[in-house]
């Protein structure tokens, strides 16, 4: 990976709407997060604002089980307790759920459906930036098929099998199709051709913490 500087960072979170319930019950909640709103707060004062916080004001109770990149919109579930929270961590760690994404990623994918397995590691000089590394790095499965053709961009539908970060922006730019408006990955025709990066969770699968029913969440794509 280039250890080009990465581009400033202007974070201005939207403000409307604050927050999108999807779900709530006595176990968990669903929101669907929209791009440029970190999942937590950041170090600095000024990154404080995020999904977290935000739902803790309405939801003291929440607990955090997983997040997504501040880029990323889409589904997103806290736990409303302890032992639901444990449940659900459990499920990620041991990968019993499943998540389905949507990306807009540049130049039109030849084939129709595909899989990369390519394992991938913290490029450290570079961080954030993850990079692949078959000797070193974490083992990572993403499946992928095309819904459309549009004019020199491709829109796909991601299925992550694993949970590394940023698994589904280098895998794209593995096979050459770096996501619109990756401000990380992509090189400068590909990120400045769409507003935000063009990844969203569409579906997380999950089985609920009481009783064990399948549950499955959506939020709608944006873009």
């Amino acid at each position: 990976m280039s250890s080009a500087a990465l581009p400033p960072l202007v974070y201005a979170p939207p403000s409307e709407p604050f927050l999108t319930i999807l779900h709530q019950d006595a176990d968990l909640v669903v929101f669907d997060k929209p791009s440029g709103l970190l999942t937590v707060p950041g170090k600095a004062p000024e990154l404080a604002d995020c999904l977290e916080t935000r739902a803790r004001a309405r939801l003291p109770d929440v607990r955090l089980v997983h997040r997504l990149d501040m880029d990323t919109s889409g589904v997103v579930v806290m736990a409303m307790n302890p032992p639901a929270q444990r449940h659900l961590g459990l499920q990620f760690e041991r990968r019993k759920l499943s998540k389905t994404y949507i990306a807009r990623v540049w130049g039109e994918v030849a084939a129709d459906e595909g899989e990369v397995d390519l394992p991938l590691i913290c490029d450290w000089p570079n961080r954030p930036r993850q990079m692949v590394d078959p000797e070193r790095g974490k083992p990572a499965l993403t499946r992928w098929q095309v819904l459309a053709r549009e004019n020199g961009t491709t829109r796909l539908r991601l299925f992550p099998l694993t949970g590394r970060s940023h698994q589904l922006r280098v895998h794209m730019l593995s096979l050459g199709h770096p996501i619109l408006g990756d401000r990380l990955y992509a090189g400068p025709e590909a990120q400045n051709a769409a507003p935000r990066l063009q990844l969203h969770a569409e579906s997380l699968t999950l089985r609920h913490p009481t009783g064990g029913r399948e549950c499955r969440f959506e939020a709608s794509c944006a873009f």
